[in-house]
């Protein structure tokens, strides 16, 4: 990951010694500051901590469980990447995984350069990237103000509230891209990422509620191109 990883911080909850050891190898060569826990208790206070830029995490731990962990964390209200490791390989499994709040899961056995590349995914949705705007993190339009870095958003100075955390990366991802329509595919695969479960309603349904947190006093955000998908697009008379 070049000089962006060496600055990435990720904290690793597994129990086996010989997956802890094939990591902790591949971190070293990228340049990657991990730390290593093989207890889900002692994992899931360490995660609390919020030091974190990643969290990889191992479905069936001692002490407390993979999937627990990851709600737990999500309850708190923590807004970290999360990617389970697991040997479940059925689809109503990961499913489980990915509602409780993880983002990515990887598949044992599992080779360092497909993990990398998930690190590298579900890192670059959470806003570790420079924006268009040539200030590091920060996403500009005429009425939005869009930190990546602490995820925060901002409609005429004032923050939007209560955004989810997909809610939050549709709006970045609409806002990086101004009139430009994107069929429900797009936006699926752009910000739920390649291996989601589920349906492209799900994307009418996260438009429907930003409309909700953002439309105000008549104005328009979110155009809807029917038979196409959306576009994101702010009035032209500064209403």
């Amino acid at each position: 990951m070049g000089t962006e990883a060496a600055a990435v911080k990720i904290l690793v909850i597994e129990d086996s010694e010989s997956v802890l050891s094939m990591i902790g190898m591949f971190f070293q060569k990228e340049g990657i500051e991990g730390t290593f826990v093989a207890d889900g208790n002692d994992g899931y206070r360490e995660a609390m901590s919020g030091r974190y830029d990643c969290l990889i995490i191992d479905w069936m731990l001692p002490g407390m469980d993979g999937v627990t962990i990851c709600r737990k964390v999500r309850e708190a209200g923590i807004e970290v990447p999360i990617i389970m490791l697991t040997a479940k390989t059925s689809e109503a499994d990961q499913v489980t995984g990915l509602e409780t709040g993880a983002d990515d899961y990887v598949t044992k056995p599992f080779s360092p350069a497909a993990l990398m590349a998930r690190i590298r995914a579900v890192t670059r949705r959470y806003g570790i990237r420079t924006a268009d705007s040539g200030e590091e993190g920060i996403i500009r339009t005429k009425h939005f103000r869009i930190n990546e870095k602490t995820r925060e958003a901002f409609l005429d100075g004032e923050p939007v509230p209560n955004l989810t955390p997909k809610e939050f990366d549709l709006l970045a991802q609409f806002a990086r891209h101004p009139r430009q329509v994107f069929t429900r595919e797009q936006l699926i695969e752009s910000v739920w990422g390649y291996d989601f479960y589920g349906d492209d309603r799900t994307v009418d349904v996260h438009v429907k509620r930003l409309r909700g947190k953002t439309e105000k006093d008549g104005r328009q955000f979110f155009h809807t191109v029917w038979g196409v998908g959306y576009r994101f697009e702010e009035p032209e008379d500064g209403a």
